[in-house]
């Protein structure tokens, strides 16, 4: 078997949330000498990609997503280990502070985004749920953080997002981080409105756009 096939195999164990199917498919391909982040990048990125469209336009629900998500921690579960082995996990590409706002007790969107950073190259401290703006603010000036990057998937919650950016503002901080926002309730103009940096309308995309922002 070509890893192109191996590559699509993996793509589809992740979308049809397959983790018999996934973990299969990974230990076939190290088997067949694919390097760890390979894997990663051409077989479970692209079907978690997938998974996060289907979720947006509601093909699929929270219970697939989970399911999803389960089967790419597992994958992982098996594939972090390698990789710290071989001593190629590369250089990092930044320091993300990363959680759901005061209110908001939504991790799941969050929970696979923290995953594809770590994957990407970028160190995290996730807050998880519910988090305080100052909680934010501190954590990200104790690690030095490069960006903050703020979930909120309920309406009455957006304003959290706005309050952490104003409250960096009043402290003189703003320009010390980038700032991104996601989550369901989230648009490009919410993120214009309150100034953030970027917007992210699926965890992949936030990946993209936090790279270009530490570039």
């Amino acid at each position: 078997m070509g890893h192109e096939e191996l590559f699509a195999q993996l793509k589809q164990a992740i979308i049809d949330q397959d983790e018999d199917a996934v973990l299969s498919s990974v230990n076939t391909a190290l088997d067949a000498g694919v390097e760890p982040k390979t894997i990663i990048d051409q077989g479970l990125l692209p079907g978690l990609n997938v998974i996060g469209e289907q979720f947006e336009c509601e093909d699929i629900f929270l219970p697939e997503l989970m399911q999803a998500a389960l089967a790419f921690q597992a994958a992982m579960s098996v594939l972090e280990p390698k990789i710290k082995e071989s001593g190629n996990e590369g250089p990092k590409k930044g320091k993300i502070v990363l959680g759901t706002v005061k209110g908001d007790l939504h991790s799941i969107g969050k929970n696979i985004l923290k995953l594809l950073y770590e994957t990407s190259g970028f160190d995290v401290w996730d807050l998880g749920i519910d988090v305080d703006l100052f909680k934010f603010i501190d954590k990200a000036k104790e690690v030095d953080a490069d960006v903050i990057a703020i979930s909120a998937l309920l309406t009455t919650t957006l304003v959290g997002q706005r309050d952490v950016i104003e409250a960096l503002k009043d402290q003189g901080t703003r320009d010390r981080y980038k700032i991104i926002i996601g989550g369901g309730a989230t648009t490009q103009v919410w993120a214009d409105t309150i100034g953030a940096d970027g917007w992210a309308g699926t965890a992949y995309e936030a990946v993209n756009l936090t790279t270009k922002l530490v570039s």
